[in-house]
């Protein structure tokens, strides 16, 4: 028996018990290996529930714990820390026809991604709000914006936003757009903000670690002064890397 063949049979219900398993008398281990397997689907389906409350929400519990054993079979495990499973769900509902015409979903599945992962990002210290203020002009043009670990952007082509705080918070029903959405840990719990519209260029391009020159460039019209608030109100910034003055 290979850990392949023990794996599959694990995570398929329809599988028999591998060849060799047996009980701690010497019996095949049939049922108790069925009891070990059932609590191991339900133990990751849990996981996925926990992980994706807003996808739960929006197809139905039922539908949602029979998408759960497709994707477990599909995807098991690769470490111990549950609470990092699920990593390929967006991937997962991109090609899972039974959802194909919920298009929106792989990009609500990113964004509860990166909501868990900023909550177990590593702590750090944000820059001063007064800290961009020091700069002149030019040498703030010139600089280099680094971004705590906790800090994610989603951008999409549906509005992420809008049906993430509909299915959590009782928002207003979305309205068909792109949304850009920065997710910070100001505190303790991670919080997604709905960025202006060409915010998420200018912020991609400093997380691609361009001048903030080059980021103005790269973003074409937005509201600077409110996106800078932004980013040093919810304390988003690490470090201000100064640009040399020509």
């Amino acid at each position: 028996m290979s850990q392949t063949d023990f794996r599959a049979a694990l995570l398929d219900p329809d599988l028999p018990a591998p060849n060799g398993l047996t009980d701690p008398q010497g019996r095949p281990a049939g049922r108790r290996f069925d009891v070990y397997r059932n609590n191991v689907s339900v133990s990751l389906t849990e996981a996925l529930r926990t992980a994706f409350p807003v996808i739960r929400q929006l197809v139905g519990d039922e539908f949602f714990s029979a998408m759960a054993a497709v994707f477990l079979r599909a995807h098991p495990p690769q470490s111990p820390l549950m609470m990092f499973y699920g990593a390929e769900m967006p991937e997962f509902l991109a090609t899972f026809e039974p959802v194909s015409y919920l298009g929106y979903l792989p990009d609500i599945a990113r964004l509860e991604l990166a909501l868990r992962h900023s909550y177990h990002a590593a702590d750090a210290t944000p820059v001063p709000t007064a800290a961009l203020e020091t700069l002149p002009p030019d040498q703030f043009v010139a600089s280099r914006l680094e971004f705590v670990p906790a800090i994610r952007l989603i951008r999409s082509k549906w509005p992420v936003h809008a049906i993430w705080q509909a299915n959590t918070r009782g928002g207003p029903k979305p309205v068909p757009q792109a949304e850009d959405v920065l997710i910070a840990r100001p505190e303790f719990d991670p919080d997604p903000m709905l960025l202006p519209q060409g915010a998420g260029d200018f912020i991609a391009a400093l997380m691609d670690g361009q001048t903030v020159g080059d980021a103005l460039e790269a973003a074409g019209q937005f509201d600077l002064t409110a996106t800078l608030g932004l980013l040093i109100r919810c304390g988003a910034l690490a470090r201000i890397i100064p640009g040399e003055l020509s």
